[in-house]
């Protein structure tokens, strides 16, 4: 994809061309492209490898179906970002309730690292996150664990640039008052 114009480009649709002619090899290339992180942004979501596994082969089943149907001139990963969402939101609610994320982390009683003061910030900041509405979590995955560019995630949730924008406004300043009043140890010598 070319992140300048937000087109896919010409392998990318190359590639869908041939997997929609029934190229097995295609397919293949564009579900290692993006395998990771339809992957990452199930797990984000549920907090599971097990059910981020079974959504990202959930996701690729129901791309290929609808492959015949998916404008090529666009790139494949916002679709395919959005069709995880919803099937992760799904799960989400037949399961009734969120997985629990990154509860285990083992800290040596000696004296503590940077890297596990890191770690621990980022449990904490991964707490505070899922103390957000789905709405406000799934506007900072996408811009800020999965890196995708304004127009990526606006069309991954599709939405208009501008409602991402808006919406990461909002979602940032509750993140601001859940770390400020639940994490203060994500504040000390920071400014948010």
């Amino acid at each position: 994809m070319d992140r300048s114009t937000g087109k896919a480009d010409g392998l990318e649709a190359d590639l869908i061309r041939r997997a929609r002619a029934g190229d097995e090899a295609a397919y293949e290339r564009l579900v290692r492209d993006h395998q990771e992180a339809v992957f990452r942004l199930a797990y984000l979501f549920l907090g599971s490898a097990a059910d981020a596994e079974d959504i990202a082969q959930e996701v690729f089943i129901r791309a290929l179906n609808a492959l015949d149907r998916f404008d090529d001139s666009r790139p494949l990963r916002p679709w395919l970002l959005s069709i995880t969402a919803n099937a992760a939101r799904n799960r989400r609610r037949a399961f009734g309730r969120y997985v629990a994320a990154l509860r285990r982390l083992i800290v040596p009683e000696t004296s503590i690292s940077a890297e596990v003061d890191t770690r621990i910030e980022a449990q904490a900041l991964w707490q505070a996150v899922r103390r957000l509405s789905p709405a406000d979590q799934e506007v900072i995955y996408l811009r800020y664990f999965l890196e995708l560019s304004v127009s990526e995630a606006a069309e991954a949730m599709q939405v208009e640039p501008g409602t991402v924008k808006s919406r990461l406004s909002r979602a940032l300043s509750r993140l601001r008052d859940v770390i400020e009043r639940d994490f203060p140890l994500l504040t000390e010598g920071r400014r948010l």
